[in-house]
């Protein structure tokens, strides 16, 4: 019946219209959180451009060392991968996105012949992956949104230790770079080893005339040494930024397109209930012809036209 029609379509209206509030305010709470997460990223930029300038000046300097986190394997057989995710979802594609490159990834090494070893940051990778009965080696949850530096370094000396005692030959970081709040890249990049000394020394900016001005205790071979693992921290800790940045963005992004859609379909489920009320009201109003005419009486009959122009105006949308 119309009438039954018009009913359930308000309360359709009814609920879109308590989806789109709940859309509107996490699109608000992801817009405050991006800023943020921008801002966190950017201060700590010139820490890891520091820390990355000195172990440069050091290797162009000459200085060496023999760093268990520098080793490369002459026969790669299992490889470990960092993969960054969010712990919760409604962030459109930027989930699937960082894990659909992930297991290509995987999927190319085992081809190969390798094995794998799941460093899952985030409860979504961690979600995946054990559904398809992937081995998940080491899992890490609760500060995807907001990582702070221990964070980091837990995952850092549980990856390093991982490397350093051979239980993996090689590992894969693959994250979200945050460019532009517009722009968000999946990157897939080699975390251990670190690069040699000489490639460093040779690739990088150093300058040895810059190692050569300072005076380095107790050596400058130690002092690299000691800076590799901080190095190691700092990059996962710029990914993480990053990966937080980027989640926020892709929330904010996917909240406005979800209160956008639900504007456009309470705008079409109202005119759906207009049409529906107007069919309704035109089903009462022949009703009550047919009944007067089936009466035969001239005094109802009489009154008609008043009644109907009575019923035309109070059924008259708002």
């Amino acid at each position: 019946m119309p009438g039954g029609k018009e009913r359930e379509l308000r309360r359709r209206i009814s609920s879109i219209q308590s989806t789109k509030k709940i859309t509107r305010a996490m699109e608000l709470i992801a817009a405050t959180r991006v800023v943020k997460a921008m801002q966190r990223a950017d201060a700590s930029r010139p820490y890891s451009r520091r820390i990355t300038s000195v172990i440069e000046n050091l290797a162009a300097g000459g200085a060496e060392v023999d760093h268990p986190l520098l080793r490369e394997a002459e026969d790669v057989k299992k490889v470990g991968y960092i993969v960054i995710t969010a712990d919760r979802g409604l962030a459109g594609g930027y989930n699937s996105h960082v894990i659909k490159a992930a297991e290509r990834e995987l999927m190319a090494d085992q081809t190969e012949g390798k094995t794998y070893s799941l460093f899952c940051i985030g409860k979504k990778s961690a979600g995946y992956f054990r559904f398809r009965k992937y081995r998940i080696d080491h899992s890490f949850q609760g500060f995807s949104d907001n990582p702070t530096y221990e964070d980091a370094r837990q995952v850092a000396q549980e990856v390093s230790d991982a490397f350093i005692s051979g239980d993996v030959d090689e590992i894969k970081m693959i994250y979200t770079e945050f460019v532009s709040m517009g722009t968000q890249t999946v990157i897939v990049c080699g975390f251990l080893p670190l690069a040699s000394a000489e490639t460093i020394a040779t690739e990088g900016g150093g300058s040895a005339e810059a190692a050569a001005s300072f005076e380095f205790e107790p050596s400058p071979e130690a002092v690299l040494e000691s800076l590799l693992p901080r190095y190691v921290e700092s990059r996962l800790f710029g990914a993480l930024l990053d990966a937080a940045a980027s989640e926020h963005a892709n929330r904010q992004r996917a909240m406005k397109s979800a209160t956008d859609n639900a504007e456009d379909l309470i705008t079409k489920l109202s005119r759906d209930m207009n049409a529906a009320r107007q069919a309704s009201i035109t089903t009462e109003i022949m009703e009550i012809v047919s009944g007067a005419e089936a009466l035969g009486s001239g005094g109802d009959s009489d009154d008609l036209p008043a009644i109907l122009t009575e019923l035309s105006s109070d059924a008259a949308p708002a």
